[in-house]
């Protein structure tokens, strides 16, 4: 056990590291931010000033914060996805115990190398399944083992990416284009298959699943849209995507997504010439993006459990709603409004639970946070409802379904994990 507040480490000054720095800051007595990196001066100045740390323990990228000697017990890792497997390896090589953003790595062999490299070292290494923390998702998967609706037999998840939200983060934003960021499956919805994984108490045995870009690319463009908003596109007045409506003229401009353009400096002038000159201002029909826009998955588990998952980009509002069929009843849960409702089969018994979830995804990052900070400060890895191992097992499954998506077949996970 430690006698001293856990020193902490942060690469990523953005959105998720900022978070994490929050929950840290929330908890005193138990942790203590002691460097921070990033690759943006501004977010790292940002972040700085906010937690009051000197020149010295700000670092510009991981790299150097790796390498100038920090004093740390512990790394959170909440930078660009294709690079996990560098800052993931260099942590637990410095004996940091180490908390990994979702997705754990851009592909299959990056996943073995970092569970590998978490076995060698003895270290801690959480990949951040949120779901698993989230007191909706914590509330089904404690109602399913109750054995109220007795054994599972099929369950359907969906997942409603909110029009904005896919124009924003998978068609303008860091997570278009798969080459660079890796497949939707992975990046957004590794957290589903994740969760369906741990619901069921095992990993599927075999995948198959569709999907296509079938509205964010050229051929749907207006005519006359140019490549860039500020080009003067003539449906500007009506377009349900304008930079202008999203980033600029928008009462948010402080907020996500909107801030994500000009993390530091939220005038409206910084906020027009980030649309005049970066990513965010790219007509959504003239991006680089490849990510599907609407994706199935179906799986087979041990046992003859099935289950079916649907990813749509194309949703009025976000959200992800679950339904567990089992042989005594019909559990029903949905995220917005938060609702939970359990039939019970020949029986006028019904229950319905009312949930309130608050933070981000739903409390799930804080209790996630609260669980490795415990989970280091005692040294016991099994405290956290995910190991390294059990996060390479459910990657696979989303490698899984991109294969079969391509290859236009159902993959046997036993091809990729032997």
């Amino acid at each position: 056990m430690h006698d001293r507040p856990i020193r902490l480490a942060i690469a990523g000054a953005g959105g998720r590291g900022t978070m994490f720095a929050r929950c840290a800051g929330r908890r005193p007595e138990s942790v203590q931010v002691v460097a921070i990196a990033d690759v943006h001066a501004g977010g790292l100045s940002v972040l700085g000033d906010a937690l009051g740390l000197p020149a010295s323990a700000r670092h510009l990228g991981w790299q150097a914060m790796v390498a100038d000697g920090v004093e740390a017990d512990a790394a959170v890792i909440a930078i660009h996805d294709r690079e996990h497997l560098g800052a993931a390896l260099a942590c637990l090589r410095r004996g940091w115990h180490v908390l990994l953003e979702k997705p754990m790595a851009l592909s299959l062999e990056d996943c073995r190398a970092i569970a590998a490299a978490q076995r060698a070292s003895g270290r801690i290494l959480a990949v951040c399944h949120s779901m698993r923390y989230q007191p909706g998702y914590q509330r089904i998967k404690e109602t399913v083992d109750s054995g109220i609706i007795g054994r599972i037999v099929h369950v359907e998840m969906s997942e409603h990416v909110a029009f904005w939200h896919q124009a924003h983060s998978y068609i303008r934003g860091n997570a278009a284009n798969s080459v660079k960021s890796g497949p939707m499956i992975l990046t957004k919805s590794c957290h589903d298959l994740d969760w369906l994984s741990w619901l069921v108490g095992a990993t599927a045995e075999r995948v198959s699943s569709f999907g296509s870009l079938s509205w964010f690319h050229a051929g749907n463009a207006p005519a006359g849209a140019p490549a860039r908003c500020s080009d003067g596109c003539p449906h500007l007045a009506t377009c349900t995507y304008s930079a202008f409506r999203c980033y600029v003229d928008t009462q948010r401009r402080s907020g996500w997504p909107a801030a994500m353009c000009s993390p530091v400096d939220h005038s409206r002038e910084a906020h027009l010439k980030a649309i005049q000159e970066g990513p965010y201002g790219r007509c959504v029909w003239h991006c680089d993006n490849d990510t599907v826009d609407h994706q199935v998955v179906n799986l087979e588990f041990p046992g003859g459990i099935t289950a079916g998952f649907t990813m749509t980009g194309l949703s009025a509002g976000g959200g992800r709603s679950v339904r567990v069929h089992g042989t005594l009843g019909e559990l029903v849960y949905r995220q917005s409004p938060q609702s939970l409702t359990v039939h019970v089969f020949g029986s006028e018994r019904t229950e319905a639970i009312d949930l309130s979830e608050e933070g981000g995804h739903g409390g799930g990052d804080a209790l996630l946070f609260e669980a490795f900070i415990d989970a280091v400060a005692s040294g016991d890895g099994s405290r956290m409802r995910t190991s390294a191992d059990e996060s390479l097992r459910t990657h696979a499954m989303c490698f899984a379904a991109e294969l079969s998506r391509r290859q236009r077949r159902t993959v046997e996970l036993q091809e990729l994990l032997p």
